[in-house]
């Protein structure tokens, strides 16, 4: 059977069955836990992940793979729930509503879209137990950069708001067919329970991420200089003289609260 990958699709099949042996390990399935596969391909990871679940579903936007996945046998018996959609499309509520339970996410993500699916995960974010995700290497660093690294930025800053993050294998381009121009790095992402952060109301919190990083070698106060006075800094105990990448996340959230309060008092 010839089977065509679509380069739009960003299409990179896993084949190194000790990576993917790892994967499975650091995944940690269980036959209870609702399993959704983003973008399972010729199921490298699905058809090993049957073998310890049997609520699984996967989730793919090509109709040619996923005819070629509903004709395996391991699959079929195991019940899977095929599913024929993009994801970015995809409402999460009507399945999380079917199951009703928190699921667990887990999928090699298409580097061109791997950060929008993981922002539009976040509207699910309470009904998600945790991700398990491959994606390229530079989104991954950018992921769990702390205050301080090159990095370090608005893609950290929002999805460690949200999520306790970890790096777990690199994952080299011999790994996938066909190879893909970068290094790939799994990725653990799981929903706080109780947020370290306290902050309900992100408007003000991406308002002031984006100017600040749209300055980023500008001292605070100059690049927040329409926003807050250098006195206010002071008081909120913040160094005015350092530049965004070395703020930290509950500095930011700090920052966000008082400018909302100072809008609650326009």
């Amino acid at each position: 059977m010839k089977i065509f990958l679509k380069k739009n699709y960003g299409q990179h099949i896993l084949i190194n069955k000790n990576i993917i042996k790892k994967i499975i390990f650091l995944i940690n399935p269980k036959y209870y836990h609702n399993m959704v596969e983003i973008g399972p391909g010729l199921g490298s990871l699905t058809l090993p992940i049957v073998n310890y679940n049997k609520n699984l579903s996967v989730i793919e936007i090509d109709k040619n793979l996923i005819n070629i996945l509903k004709k395996n046998k391991i699959l079929i018996n195991s019940n899977v729930n095929f599913i024929l959609s993009d994801v970015l499309n995809f409402n999460f509520f009507n399945l999380i509503k079917k199951l009703k339970k928190r699921i667990r996410i887990f999928g090699s993500l298409p580097y061109n879209i791997s950060t929008a699916i993981i922002f539009y995960l976040l509207k699910y974010l309470n009904n998600i137990k945790d991700m398990n995700f491959i994606m390229q290497k530079e989104v991954v660093d950018c992921l769990t950069a702390q205050p301080g690294d090159k990095n370090y930025g608005r893609l950290s800053i929002i999805m460690q708001l949200f999520f306790k993050i970890k790096s777990l294998i690199e994952i080299k381009p011999n790994s996938f067919f066909p190879k893909p121009k970068v290094i790939s790095n799994m990725i653990y992402m799981r929903p706080y329970n109780n947020n370290p952060y306290n902050l309900n109301n992100i408007f003000f919190l991406k308002k002031i991420i984006k100017q600040t990083f749209s300055m980023r070698r500008k001292m605070l106060h100059n690049s927040l200089l329409n926003l807050f006075s250098i006195e206010e800094l002071d008081f909120l105990g913040i160094d005015h003289k350092i530049r965004a990448e070395n703020v930290s996340i509950s500095e930011y959230c700090k920052l966000a609260r008082w400018l909302e309060l100072k809008n609650k008092r326009l």
